[in-house]
């Protein structure tokens, strides 16, 4: 056991060290976590997200005084406001369950810290309720069992930290065994990965042992890789697949909290992919299920659902097994690419700040939509958003980007169109934060906003708005054309870094070396004797020539489908379509 002198106990100084020094590590570690991905497209980045949840925490808790209970205030706050992504939501919900205990105390010794990290633990497993193992929540559970038993033991405040960080470490190293995803990809859990470096952030503080070295990024994946993620092994941050189940409810629950766990079990027997946050008599409910008045009469058993979203999957399954969750930066294409996005980020007209205003339209309902290149805001502006932040493939809107921009609208309510995937858990991260009614329809995709907004009636109730844009987005049937990044394979063939890609709602359907002749062979995979409409928004890398040959082509072999052709110029997509 270690003396009292080689172990001191961590004070709010010695916290402020710690974040910087994870911060630190997650931004020297950001391509490594950013690589281990499955998945050849180019997207938001687990590395990147995390590393920018850390930095609003630090920009947060910069001016707080060297106290825990104001400090922790701030890096809760700010891990909230800054969560980007799936990863960057999951690592928020873990500081704010340790500065929960921390917050309490004057400083943190063993027992402190030990309770601290098992609050962490529950606080990410709360949201879940059929959690996985072999992500990032695996990791957090050992490394706070660990912990909690060294504390029992007796051991130094370093000496639970070193527990904590040795068996995080052994989790993570077993995650493949866990999750078939990752081991045919031959990674371990990105999240995961990045969690680790909290650890060790704790350790050089308290005991000056050095950070790890960011290892050399892994080779090219597998050709087992992308088959695994295309065949529904998807981001390893999600819970299982849910392609059977047809439906998504959401709404919020006003409910004692003693009834929740009821409330919960209630669910399990209907559905997956259930999610239930919240407390002191609010709680914001996600379920997929093939039962929609049994999920909505389980709340009204125990309280009052209100703002009741429901949304139809069978158009959306293939979506639902995939995660284009992160991009590896460090290959050339790639590299210049997410930095080309960055800049058209900083540039885009309305990407600064939003200024908040009072509420004049109390019975009003306005939209703030997410997009990216001057003619996808220009659509969407045209189409009824009133705010339009940029964000979308590789470049992830924080929850405070998104919360600037509704406060920034008169209206009482606000509907919020993520238009995807990765930005979705963060728009649901905004009611409760601002005055405004705020709601989320679930739009993976700019061409599923587009269907949404033509569906909203500003005269109409935010619940009306909903339901409407949530089942006109769910009509749309989306593809897109992009550029694979890394090595991999899928059902439509081997990758390699720099193939063009076709990709529908069931995964990639094309894989060619001309663009053109991807755009094509997608559109012949998912158009059919439905659809009337196709809707192609052209972004940058498209040229004339690409364009006008899928017009002919879908007049040629597909005459019965009128085409509307925009421009875009959207990053990284040459083209995104939408077929009705």
């Amino acid at each position: 056991m270690e003396s009292e002198a080689a172990s001191p106990v961590l004070d709010a100084a010695g916290l402020r060290r710690v974040i910087a020094g994870f911060h630190g590590g997650l931004a020297a570690h950001r391509q490594v976590l950013d690589n281990l991905n499955v998945y050849p497209v180019p997207d938001g980045d687990t590395g990147m997200n995390m590393s920018l949840t850390l930095q609003s925490v630090l920009e947060s808790s910069e001016a707080v005084a060297d106290e825990f209970e104001p400090l922790c205030a701030a890096i809760s706050h700010g891990a909230l406001m800054g969560a980007r992504g799936n990863s960057g939501v999951i690592l928020a919900q873990i500081l704010r369950g340790v500065c929960g205990v921390l917050r309490q105390h004057a400083r943190a010794d063993a027992a402190v810290m030990a309770a601290a990290l098992t609050a962490a633990s529950e606080s990410a497993y709360s949201a879940v309720a059929r959690p996985v193992e072999g992500t990032i929540l695996t990791v957090v559970r050992e490394a706070a069992e660990a912990s909690a038993g060294a504390a029992c033991r007796g051991d130094s405040l370093v000496e639970v930290l070193a527990a904590a960080r040795e068996r995080g470490y052994d989790a993570l190293a077993r995650t493949p065994e866990m999750l078939p995803a990752l081991a045919a990809a031959g990674v371990v859990d990105a999240g995961g990965a990045g969690l680790v470096l909290l650890f060790d952030a704790c350790l050089n503080v308290l005991d000056g042992r050095p950070m790890p070295q960011a290892p050399e990024p892994p080779p090219s994946q597998a050709a087992a890789a992308a088959a695994s993620a295309a065949s529904g092994a998807g981001d390893s941050s999600e819970g299982p697949s849910i392609a059977d189940l047809r439906y998504e409810v959401m709404f919020l629950l006003d409910a004692p909290d003693s009834a929740v766990d009821g409330f919960k079990s209630a669910w399990k027997e209907i559905g997956d992919s259930i999610v239930v946050v919240g407390g002191d008599g609010i709680w914001n409910c996600h379920i997929h299920t093939d039962f929609i008045g049994a999920a909505i009469e389980a709340g009204i058993a125990v309280g009052r659902p209100h703002r009741i979203e429901i949304t139809d999957l069978l158009e959306q399954a293939g979506e639902h097994t995939e995660r284009f969750d992160e991009m590896q930066t460090n290959i050339g294409a790639a590299d210049e690419a997410a930095v080309a996005v960055s800049q058209a980020a900083d540039s885009q007209a309305g990407a600064a700040a939003f200024e908040p205003v009072e509420i004049t339209e109390a019975d009003g309902c306005s939209v703030v939509a997410v997009g990216a290149g001057a003619g996808v805001v220009e659509i969407l502006s045209s189409l009824g958003a009133r705010r339009v932040v940029t964000g979308g493939q590789s470049m992830n809107p924080s929850t405070a980007e998104l919360l600037a921009a509704v406060d920034s609208l008169p209206t009482g309510s606000v509907v919020v169109l993520p238009n995807n995937k990765n930005i979705i858990p963060v728009a649901e991260q905004l009611d409760g934060e601002t005055l405004r009614n705020v709601g989320v329809v679930p739009t993976c995709s700019v061409v599923e906003g587009l269907a949404a907004l033509v569906a909203f009636n500003s005269a109409a109730a935010i619940e009306r708005n909903l339901a409407d844009m949530t089942g006109a987005a769910g009509c749309v049937t989306r593809g897109e054309v992009t550029r694979a990044v890394r090595e991999a394979s899928s059902a439509a063939g081997a990758i390699v870094a720099g193939d063009w890609l076709g990709i529908g709602p069931e995964g990639i359907v094309a894989v060619a070396s001309d663009m053109t002749a991807a755009a094509l062979t997608l559109l012949d995979a998912v158009v059919t004797d439905d659809h009337e409409l196709l809707t192609v928004i052209v972004g940058d890398g498209a040229d004339a020539a690409a364009t006008a040959a899928i017009v002919a082509h879908m007049a040629e072999n597909h005459g019965e489908v009128e085409v509307e052709v925009s421009e875009g110029g959207q990053p990284l997509y040459p083209y995104y379509f939408g077929l009705e």
